[in-house]
């Protein structure tokens, strides 16, 4: 596992971390029974303390480099095996401590090796849609809805053993009002999701709605590609005709193995850029 690092935008960190350069959690609390032995009962709180202080102190240095700037945004932290080996920790300890960074929004992780799609120069998580990945980076980012309704679509019957899809086309605009992307998203038309032409989103966010269904994203592929925008993507777009576009194409199963959606996004390279991470996963 890799693990892109990011700032956390909101200044999260507290006076006692400004002022002394580290910050110590409070102890969480231990739980345990004390058996008629009571040497036992205190090594196992003692084992479960050293746990705490070492992923703590994994904690604190990850934090003291970001803080000073010896790790800037987009840095790669290096493997599990090389962290573990510094810190002289297990990897389930090291796992702790980067999960506690990741809740902290210090760090961002990404599974084993392969492409990272940004958004001005900020990692999208995609797991949750482009919409969610958009705001949770910050950006200031118009969504509109073009059109939501049923269609049949008999060529993707032996892919995704259904012919009837719910379909749903959206534009984004960035804050000066340019748009920067063009999405076109298919969702099986069953399992509740017939009536979403009717119904609209919740809250509109599809994956909020996919949620709301049973539809929990769980695995999936993406190509990402350029091509010129067509003439219909190009008025949508307000672009001249021709102008080239990146191209990601994503399908997602759920937890049960069911498809669940299909996306295919136009977006503006001036603003989206795929970045790859190569290497021996460690």
């Amino acid at each position: 596992m890799g693990a892109v690092f990011q700032l956390a935008r909101d200044g999260g960190v507290s006076d006692s971390l400004r002022s002394r350069g580290t910050h110590f959690l409070p102890s969480p609390p231990l739980k345990y029974s004390l058996p008629a032995n009571p040497v036992f009962g205190f090594t196992l709180y003692m084992i479960r303390q050293v746990r705490f202080d070492k992923k703590q102190r994994v904690v604190d240095e990850l934090i003291r480099r970001i803080e000073s700037g010896l790790m800037e945004d987009g840095f790669l932290l290096p493997g599990e095996h090389q962290l573990a080996q510094e810190f002289k920790v297990s990897r389930g300890t090291l796992r702790e401590a980067l999960a506690e960074l990741k809740r902290r929004n210090y760090i961002a992780t990404q599974s084993g090796v392969g492409s990272i799609v940004t958004f001005d120069g900020v990692v999208l998580d995609q797991r949750s849609g482009w919409a969610q990945a958009l705001a949770d980076s910050g950006a200031l980012i118009n969504t509109e809805v073009l059109r939501l309704e049923a269609v049949s679509r008999p060529d993707l019957l032996s892919r995704f053993g259904t012919a009837q899809f719910i379909t749903l086309d959206r534009r984004r605009r960035a804050n000066d009002g340019t748009l920067v992307s063009l999405e076109r998203s298919l969702m099986p038309a069953n399992g509740g999701l017939e009536s979403l032409p009717r119904v609209g989103l919740i809250d509109n966010s599809l994956t909020i709605t996919l949620a709301a269904y049973g539809y929990i994203g769980e695995r999936g592929d993406q190509w990402i590609g350029a091509e010129p925008l067509s003439a219909e993507d190009a008025e949508l777009l307000g672009r001249p005709v021709g102008t080239v576009f990146l191209k990601a194409l994503r399908t997602t199963y759920d937890r049960q193995n069911r498809f669940m959606e299909q996306v295919e996004s136009l977006l503006d390279p001036v603003h989206f850029r795929l970045h790859l991470q190569f290497g021996t996963p460690q």
